[in-house]
């Protein structure tokens, strides 16, 4: 498969700058092949940017959703709506919804089964905090959240991307190096292929935690670096723009 190259821009931009932001992107990637980009703006961004890109090379993400198709739980965006959208993408279990709103494993798991359900494909964030690195508790996190996140569905792992997101280095400059990405890239690697017994071929696993445009060139050379979930550096398009092209390059 491409590698994957997606955008989560978080609480930023206006509908006014989201449009700004894809009449000067969907040009500058107008002629790019064998590469997915997704861009996941905020909601009330979502329907302007999927009018603006229903003829691009770029895909739709949505930063979130809840499990339930429809019903009384205020302030939350379901499957459908998303769908509605032309959404394809879904971000799921990303470390701020994890740690600042208190997603728990079985939350995130519902949620990634709705997605797959209703035809999004899911990217399960996974990653540990610094304390956890400190303690040598790495692998041992991420085999939790991976095993948590994607539990019922085994067969089902190739429609599931997985964004490896070290949470010490998510908006802080401290970028893991290309060996620190690579061994938990080729540990996760190994883990959802023993897991779906095979049928992994489908899943990309994403590198995401400050990258930007100045080292994704290296951190894209690890084996098992399959592209980038992409934070900051996403905001700005010709940035942007620049990881996606250096993201190639391999």
């Amino acid at each position: 498969m491409a590698y994957l190259i997606a955008a989560n821009w978080k609480m930023n931009k206006t509908v006014a700058e989201s449009i700004d932001y894809i009449k000067t992107f969907k040009e500058l990637v107008r002629d790019l092949k064998d590469v997915d980009i997704m861009i996941a703006p905020s909601f009330t961004a979502l329907s302007s940017v999927s009018s603006l890109i229903s003829d691009t090379n770029i895909n739709l993400g949505a930063q979130n959703m809840f499990y339930a198709e429809k019903g009384a739980y205020t302030g939350e965006i379901s499957p459908i709506m998303l769908k509605e959208l032309n959404v394809k993408y879904v971000i799921l279990g990303h470390s701020e919804r994890r740690h600042i709103f208190g997603e728990k494993d079985e939350l995130i798991n519902k949620k990634v089964h709705a997605a797959i359900e209703f035809g999004l494909r899911p990217i399960l964030c996974v990653g540990e905090t610094l304390e956890e690195r400190e303690l040598g508790k790495t692998k041992s996190v991420v085999e939790r959240q991976i095993r948590s996140g994607i539990a019922g569905l085994e067969k089902e792992v190739s429609s599931i991307d997985i964004a490896y997101e070290p949470v010490w280095a998510i908006g802080t400059g401290v970028n893991a190096t290309v060996e620190q990405a690579q061994e938990v890239h080729q540990f996760i690697r190994n883990l959802i292929h023993d897991i779906s017994k095979g049928n992994d071929k489908g899943t990309r696993i994403l590198y995401g935690g400050s990258v930007n445009e100045k080292n994704a060139s290296e951190l894209i050379k690890a084996k098992d670096v399959e592209g980038f979930l992409v934070g900051t550096a996403s905001l700005d398009p010709k940035k942007f723009y620049e990881i996606i092209l250096k993201s190639m390059e391999v």
